[in-house]
């Protein structure tokens, strides 16, 4: 299948796999997609291993990284970062976690103090190290989220040919992305997993190709069957960009408990909360977030104060759900799409990947028959 996005990146299928996980990465490569690695989970140097081992696995063929740049965050010292957002988390709030996980029985852990790292690389001087690490490898693309991108990302791109490209919620953002000059635009929809606006992908998607200007478009958000890629495309995109449906896949990094919540879960089983990052992301409902939502509890903190404040916790709530406590598999969640209610079982992603294009494809023939097999007007 050839689109405008597989002339861009030199791929087979129109398939993005954007994922945490470097084996899902480099398994949507290999199987002819274009894997993108979730980039600010990483430190520098976690980051430089990851891609050095994903280079290794797929020997040449093209991939990329994704960044969390957010347009606002709360402010603070320079010089001593970390430390100066901690001082600005209320009392409250830790005591509010605290006792949560206290009624939740959650066993504490040797987790590192948490948060820290995602502040580091939230902040614009983390996201140049973070940046700096990306283009030292062999990439084909980095993609920003959140916000435009920092200044000197596109010429960077442009100067090591490397396609940048921006997640767009709304058609304002689109705007603002191509003021800044960015190559490719992916139209996220209100169905997509993490951080996304409330315009559906049926909507947003032909919006964005109509404001693109010859750019590019992918279409994200409930994409986890080939019908659905082929009728993305048939909305203008030029591809497809697909999170939630990794989470399915043998290779992603989720413990067993999240995947088990996944297979069971229904389509209305999500929430768009701010209560992990202090944005509004979708993810899987739990009774995490309906202690949030109970009477006392605390507003959530802006990004990055509000990860800063759980990290820890759900260090630990992740570690006692993988050994089956029940407490924490009550609270345990993960970000994902409302395509959640369609997960069966656990597969291989190079396997999604290539029933995904192999699908799309045979809809796409079916379509075409509509045309040349109707009988035709009555005289």
């Amino acid at each position: 299948m050839r689109t405008a996005f597989t002339d861009l990146t030199g791929v087979q299928h129109p398939i993005v796999g954007f994922n945490r996980s470097p084996g899902v990465v480099a398994a949507v490569t290999n199987a002819g997609g274009l894997g993108v690695l979730g980039a600010s989970a990483y430190t520098p140097d976690e980051l430089d291993a990851q891609l050095s081992w994903i280079e290794e696995q797929v020997g040449g063929k093209p991939y990329g990284v994704d960044l969390l740049v957010p347009a606002k965050l709360a402010p603070g010292d320079p010089s001593n970062l970390v430390a100066s957002l901690r001082a600005q988390i209320p009392a409250g709030h830790l005591s509010f976690v605290r006792d949560l996980l206290a009624r939740y029985g959650i066993p504490e852990t040797s987790a590192r103090p948490g948060g820290d790292e995602i502040a580091a690389s939230l902040n614009p001087a983390g996201a140049t190290a973070l940046l700096d690490v990306a283009f030292s490898h062999r990439i084909c693309l980095v993609a920003n989220a959140l916000g435009t991108p920092p200044p000197d990302l596109v010429d960077r791109g442009r100067a090591a040919g490397v396609v940048v490209a921006a997640l767009v919620g709304q058609p304002k953002h689109a705007v603002a992305q191509i003021a800044a000059g960015v190559d490719l635009l992916i139209a996220q929809g209100t169905e997509a997993g993490g951080h996304t606006g409330t315009i559906a992908t049926m909507v947003l998607t032909p919006e964005i190709v109509g404001l693109a200007g010859g750019r590019p478009v992918l279409a994200a958000g409930g994409i986890a069957s080939g019908a659905q890629m082929a009728a993305a495309l048939a909305l203008g995109a030029a591809g497809v960009w697909c999170g939630s449906v990794w989470l399915s896949s043998e290779e992603d990094v989720a413990n067993q408990a999240t995947k088990a919540k996944f297979l069971d879960a229904s389509s209305s089983d999500t929430v768009r909360s701010p209560t992990r990052t202090g944005k509004p992301a979708r993810q899987l409902r739990s009774a995490w977030h309906d202690e949030w939502e109970s009477a006392g509890a605390p507003a959530p903190l802006p990004m990055p104060l509000q990860p800063m404040l759980v990290s820890e916790a759900w260090q630990r709530i992740d570690a006692a759900a993988d050994a089956g406590h029940p407490g924490a598999v009550a609270l345990e969640s993960f970000f994902i799409g409302q395509v959640v209610g369609s997960f069966g079982q656990l597969r291989p992603a190079a396997e999604i990947t290539r029933q995904m294009a192999a699908d799309c494809e045979q809809r796409i023939a079916e379509l075409a028959g509509l045309l040349t097999t109707a009988a035709p007007a009555p005289a």
